[in-house]
């Protein structure tokens, strides 16, 4: 079995998307599951987590209804402002929902990560977040991650996950030194904390997709030097696989951002690691229900 622990859906409002630029006209329109479902077959991926991509509360419900529709969407990754007052009752009404299974926020967008991570407020809805038996997604580039450390270590009641492998600049891997010791770095303090789990994807959008000559054999080296360094310090079993779907197709579509990692996989893994990396680790991480028709 194979799941996809990272894509995006959405109904495209251009206000609801600041993210989404003008140099990214593939995403200005709508991506649901029904625009992803041939690739997906093709590269046999069974199931789906599905993680947010705007900065509203009514993310999360749109994500567990698109859940409600599309039975390989196994598990969502929601959004919520963790120092609302209301925090709480968000978490009580979505967990009634057996595909609602974690949070996420576009911390990478803050103007002042450490001032985030280091907010009380934050830390008390994360603590919520967790005694819910909610998974938090932590989503940064590599210059942010020396702060994320000891957030993490601070809240251990639940997974936490690195979205991206932190995203590594491969774009710049080569010309500046700093990045890949900086990132490696990171990536090890990190591992040290048992309830961290990294996902290995949307490293494609990290390389420089848009000078418009697609990815390099420099990139794809690059990238699998990231997944080395990745397996080495966290190890099989808290290592997952996730497409970035649709973002991902900046820079490649789906069948060769799945080639590969299949392919990584198949070449560093043993059998029951590769089923505990396309599957077991996201079940047990994301406390995914799998059905045999899945």
């Amino acid at each position: 079995m194979k799941i996809d622990t990272h894509q995006h859906y959405w109904r495209y409002r251009a206000e609801e998307f600041p993210w989404i630029t003008d140099t990214m006209p593939d995403l200005q329109r709508d991506c649901m599951p029904v625009d992803c479902e041939g690739a997906m077959r093709v590269a046999g991926v069974d199931g789906v987590v599905a993680v947010q991509a705007r900065i509203l509360v009514e993310e999360t419900d749109f994500l567990l209804k698109v859940a409600d529709t599309h039975p390989e969407v196994l598990g969502v990754v929601g959004w919520a402002d963790l120092a609302a007052p209301d925090l709480e009752a968000h978490l009580q009404r979505w967990t009634a929902h057996p595909a609602m299974r974690g949070i996420r926020h576009i911390l990478q967008d803050e103007a002042d990560v450490n001032a985030w991570l280091n907010n009380p407020a934050n830390s008390k809805g994360l603590r919520a977040v967790q005694q819910a038996g909610l998974v938090y997604d932590l989503l940064v580039f590599d210059h942010q991650m020396p702060g994320v450390a000891s957030f993490c270590a601070k809240h251990d009641g639940h997974w936490l996950v690195l979205d991206h492998l932190g995203k590594p600049a491969i774009r710049d891997w080569v010309t500046n030194p700093e990045i890949p010791s900086r990132w490696l770095s990171s990536m090890r303090s990190l591992a040290t904390l048992p309830h961290v789990v990294c996902k290995l994807s949307g490293l494609v959008t990290e390389t420089d997709w848009k000078s418009g000559n697609g990815i390099s054999q420099t990139d794809n080296k690059i990238m699998w030097t990231c997944f080395d360094h990745a397996l080495e310090v966290f190890g099989p079993h808290r290592l997952m696989f996730g497409s970035d779907w649709p973002v991902c197709q900046l820079a490649a579509p789906y069948d060769v951002v799945h080639g590969l990692v299949q392919k990584w996989a198949k070449t560093r893994l043993t059998m029951a690691e590769q089923e505990a990396f396309w599957s077991g680790n996201a079940i047990r991480c994301y406390g995914l229900s799998v059905h045999s028709e899945a």
